[in-house]
């Protein structure tokens, strides 16, 4: 493993099989930010500003490790996966937040 899987943006090809590999788990930490992003921000307003903040972050530093990403791979990658993780970590907080909130009987017992 080295950092070059992460921002370089010469490995995120569909060419080899390797390239093949980290598009790939590209897309499945996307899915992972989702499952992440129903524990830490919890509501669906926030799920697009989280994801776009952390692919900025991604970009930045893949800039400053490898250059301006010119390949058309990447950029179709990162905005895929930056679609999959706020879709469905909206879909995810929404489905938490239209959940019930149960209601002890015995408050309602005692109040009347």
């Amino acid at each position: 493993m080295s950092l070059v899987y992460f921002f370089d943006f010469s490995t995120l090809t569909v060419s080899t099989v390797t390239g093949c590999f980290v598009v790939v788990s590209f897309l499945l930490s996307s899915l992972a930010g989702a499952g992440y992003m129903l524990y830490v921000i919890e509501r669906a307003k926030k799920c697009l500003d989280f994801s776009a903040t952390l692919y900025i972050i991604h970009l930045f530093i893949c800039i400053i490790y490898g250059g301006w990403p010119v390949s058309l791979t990447w950029w179709v990658v990162n905005l895929s996966g930056l679609a999959a993780m706020s879709l469905l970590g909206e879909w995810l907080c929404i489905r938490r937040e239209l959940k019930e909130i149960p209601i002890p009987l015995t408050r309602l017992r005692s109040s009347v």
